[in-house]
């Protein structure tokens, strides 16, 4: 791979869960090991990193903003290479990576993984053909994986009758009866005579301190079901 030296590339990192999100967590870090591992063996030099933290492999490319700003900066600067850890980061679902894959090359784009693997060879069909059966099988472990972990939560539920697992509800996050009150007053008292639209309510809850998991700001659905939270919710 001596052709790689002195090559210029950005790193994509990706956690599906925003349990996994923060420096200290195992799967950012294992990522950015693995990535830089890689590109210091083949002498490519990484000048920027971006990260879509909480977003589901399955999510679409153009859906995701660390992905977008990724782009963005690819076509700024002329950099066009992209490293990943795996396949798996890039996307679980296999449609979404081919077709971010061919979102990418018709940019020029190389993706390489920390294996050295190109994900965008398309001459060789082996690859191409081994990379979607490799996708095939992470998404499936994914959702055995899913699957295993529901029936765990519902039998231990029906054991203690409590919930189990699962995403936290706005009243259980670390001052979320607190964030909630406050985005139905927000949403309830107009300004200018005006009430304020969710994406109004989201940015005041973004200046009052208040963001998603992901540090970013609160979508429409997530204040609309905030505003539809009754006060003795549990």
């Amino acid at each position: 791979m001596s052709n790689k030296r002195n090559v210029k590339a950005v790193a994509y990192l990706r956690t599906s869960s925003s349990a996994n999100v923060g420096h200290d967590k195992d799967s950012e870090r294992r990522q950015r090991e693995a990535i830089e591992v890689f590109a210091k063996r083949e002498g490519i030099a990484i000048v920027d990193e971006f990260y879509d933290a909480a977003v589901s492999g399955a999510d679409p490319i153009e859906t995701r903003p660390g992905f977008a700003a990724l782009l963005d900066r690819i076509e700024d600067n002329g950099v066009r290479t992209v490293i990943v850890e795996d396949a798996s980061r890039f996307a679980r679902n296999v449609l979404v990576q081919e077709l971010g894959i061919l979102a990418l090359i018709a940019r020029g784009v190389t993706v390489l993984t920390s294996s050295g693997d190109d994900l965008t060879n398309t001459d060789d069909e082996f690859k191409v053909a081994m990379r979607q059966i490799a996708g095939t099988f992470a998404q499936l472990e994914k959702a055995r994986l899913v699957r295993k972990l529901k029936t765990a939560r519902e039998r231990k539920r029906r054991e203690t009758g409590k919930k189990v697992g699962g995403r936290k509800n706005y009243a259980e996050l670390e001052g979320g009866v607190e964030m909630v009150a406050l985005a139905k007053r927000l949403h309830r008292y107009p300004v200018n005579g005006k009430r304020r639209s969710f994406s109004e309510v989201a940015n005041a809850l973004a200046a009052a301190g208040y963001t998603s998991g992901a540090g970013t700001l609160y979508t429409r659905a997530a204040i609309s079901r905030m505003l539809a939270r009754k006060p003795d919710a549990k």
